[in-house]
Parts: C-alpha cells; sequence; structure tokens
C-alpha cells in the first residue's frame, strides 16, 4: 500500500478512485502518565508518555485506514491528512482520512 499526503504519487498514474477510506481510534489518558505530565510542566520539557501515546494511536488509526483502502479495493491512498477531538474530559479521537486509489 503507497500512503502519500499530496494528490497524486510520482511516477504512477491513477486509474481508479476508490473515495474515501478512513480509520480512528479513541484513548484516554493513563493516570500514571498525567501524573508524569504534571511534573513536567514545572520543570518543562517533552512529555515523553504523550509522545508515545500519540505515536501508538497515529499507527494504530492509519493501521484502520489502510485495512479499510484493501477492503474497498484499493492499492494507495492518497490526500492523507489527521484530525483530533476530544471525546470526553481525558479522551481523545484520532481520525485519519485519504482517497483511496488504484495506480497503474
Amino acid at each position: 500500500m503507497i500512503l502519500s499526503n499530496t494528490e497524486t504519487v510520482p511516477g504512477y498514474t491513477i486509474t481508479r478512485n476508490i473515495g474515501l477510506v478512513q480509520g480512528n481510534t479513541v484513548r484516554a489518558k493513563h493516570v500514571g502518565r498525567d501524573l508524569m505530565a504534571g511534573l513536567k510542566n514545572i520543570v518543562g520539557g517533552e512529555l515523553r508518555g504523550y509522545t508515545e501515546l500519540l505515536e501508538d494511536a497515529r499507527k494504530e488509526a492509519t493501521s484502520r485506514m489502510v485495512a479499510d483502502a484493501e477492503a474497498k479495493g484499493a492499492n494507495a491512498i492518497v490526500n492523507i491528512r489527521f484530525s483530533t477531538s476530544a471525546i470526553t474530559a481525558g479522551a481523545s479521537e484520532l481520525y485519519v482520512y485519504g482517497t483511496g486509489v488504484v495506480l497503474g
């Protein structure tokens, strides 16, 4: 599966447009990570627990988008975008979407 955040893939021609493909995950904060983040806010620095949480969420949502694209017959996804939204206190959704296509 070729993934691209641009509208085309250099060296390939889009022969068929499958349409919207998508994946998402909803993640909640871990109490331990939240405590450590509070301490980091005092002294500064990267909030590694949250960095790891977001990286895992991106991977999971992207994997679900790829599965959606494969199920619809696409061999590539173009114009990929990520979005986040708060679901409830302490939980957020990471949503990834793009256009499933067949490259020739």
